[in-house]
């Protein structure tokens, strides 16, 4: 693997291409077996980068510079 972290976009593309060779049915049960851990990994990093955005995009800046989560706000009182 290279040492630069890939950005979001190519990490989707290359689970999306993992996901249709398999789908293919043409590859050896080693190889699958390979790029099913592969694509296990890449699912976890895509998801951990939309949970990380999330967080960033529901917190506010107010005047004085505190941040506020709206996420939380909203979530009160569902329960």
């Amino acid at each position: 693997m290279m040492a630069d972290k890939k950005t979001f976009e190519e990490n989707l593309a290359d689970l999306e291409a993992i996901v249709s060779n398999l789908e293919s049915g043409n590859v050896p049960l080693e190889e699958a077996m390979e790029k099913f851990k592969t694509g296990v990994t890449l699912s976890k990093e895509l998801e951990k980068t939309l949970s990380d955005a999330e967080a960033t995009v529901t917190k506010i800046m107010t005047k004085d510079g505190q941040e506020i989560n709206l996420k939380n706000d909203q979530d009160e009182g569902k329960e």
